[in-house]
C-alpha cells in the first residue's frame, strides 16, 4: 500500500495535484458549513455585500482559479512554487464549483432544487481527480504496454476507439458514464452498449420506428430512477444542504 501511494500519488509530478484535490475538498466543505450557518442564522458569518450588491463567493473563486491557473503554468512541476499554486488554483475551484448551478442559470438558486447541481458537479470532479491521482490516464492510455506506446499508431487507434465509445454514451443521454468512461474506458463501453435514455439524440434517431426499444428504454428509465433518486437526493442533501421548499402562490379567488 506504501509502495503503490509512493509510485501513484507522493511522486513529485502528482504532488501538486494531491494538494489541489485536498484544497478543493476542504474549501467545499468550509463553505458549504458557513453558508449553512449563515442560512440557519447561526454563529458569526453572514453575508458580504458591497454598494448593496451581494457579492457571491464565486467572484473570489474566479480570482484565485486565475491566480493559481496562471502561478500552475509559470512554476515548474515540483517545488513550493507549485505547491502554492495548485493550493490556491484548488480554493478557487472550490468556491467557483460550489455555485456551478448559479453560473449555469444565471440566477441565484443556491437553496433550491436547481442547486443541486453544484452539488452534483464537485462530487463528479473530485472523483474524477480521484481516479487520476489513483493512476488512471485518459482514454485508456495507462492501459497500454511500454511497446504499444512506442507505436503512435497504436495510441492514436486507443484512443479513438474509447473516445467514441464515450461520445456513443453521451448521445444515449448518460452524461455522467460518458465524463468517467474518458477515465475508465470500460464505463464508456457499458454505457454504449446499454439502452438509451428516452429524448436521447439516439434514442430520437433510432427509437422512432422501434416501439419495443422504446418501451423498454422508459420502463428502465422509471424502474432506475425510482430505485436510485431517494438515496441521491439523501446523500445531495447532506452534502450541501436541504433546498428550500418552492414557495407555491396563493390562489386568488
Amino acid at each position: 500500500m506504501g509502495h503503490w501511494l509512493q509510485r501513484n500519488i507522493v511522486e513529485p509530478g502528482k504532488l501538486p495535484l494531491l494538494l489541489a484535490l485536498t484544497a478543493f475538498v476542504l474549501t467545499f466543505v468550509i463553505t458549504r458549513v458557513v453558508t449553512r450557518m449563515i442560512r440557519a442564522g447561526k454563529g458569526p458569518f453572514g453575508n458580504v455585500s458591497a454598494g448593496g450588491v451581494h457579492i457571491h463567493h464565486v467572484v473570489p473563486g474566479v480570482v484565485l482559479t486565475v491566480v493559481g491557473g496562471f502561478g500552475a503554468v509559470a512554476s515548474a512541476r515540483h517545488g513550493f512554487g507549485a505547491g502554492l499554486a495548485a493550493v490556491v488554483f484548488g480554493i478557487g475551484a472550490g468556491l467557483v464549483l460550489d455555485e456551478f448551478a448559479l453560473i449555469l442559470h444565471l440566477d441565484d438558486v443556491y437553496w433550491t432544487e436547481a442547486g443541486r447541481q453544484s452539488v452534483e458537479v464537485v462530487v463528479v470532479t473530485a472523483a474524477l481527480v480521484g481516479l487520476l491521482l489513483a493512476g488512471f490516464v485518459p482514454f485508456g492510455v495507462n492501459d497500454l504496454s511500454d511497446e504499444e506506446l512506442q507505436d503512435r499508431g497504436a495510441v492514436i487507434s486507443s484512443i479513438a476507439v474509447n473516445f467514441a465509445f464515450s461520445l456513443l454514451a453521451l448521445s444515449k443521454g448518460k452524461a455522467r458514464t460518458a465524463i468517467f468512461g474518458v477515465v475508465v474506458p470500460v464505463v464508456a463501453l457499458v454505457g454504449a452498449i446499454r439502452l438509451a435514455r428516452p429524448g436521447s439524440p439516439w434514442a430520437r434517431r433510432f427509437y422512432r420506428r422501434r416501439p419495443r426499444a422504446r418501451a423498454r428504454s422508459i420502463l428502465r428509465v422509471y424502474h432506475h430512477d425510482r430505485r436510485w433518486a431517494g438515496p441521491r437526493r439523501r446523500v445531495q442533501d447532506l452534502i450541501g444542504g436541504k433546498p428550500d421548499e418552492p414557495v407555491v402562490p396563493a390562489l386568488r379567488r
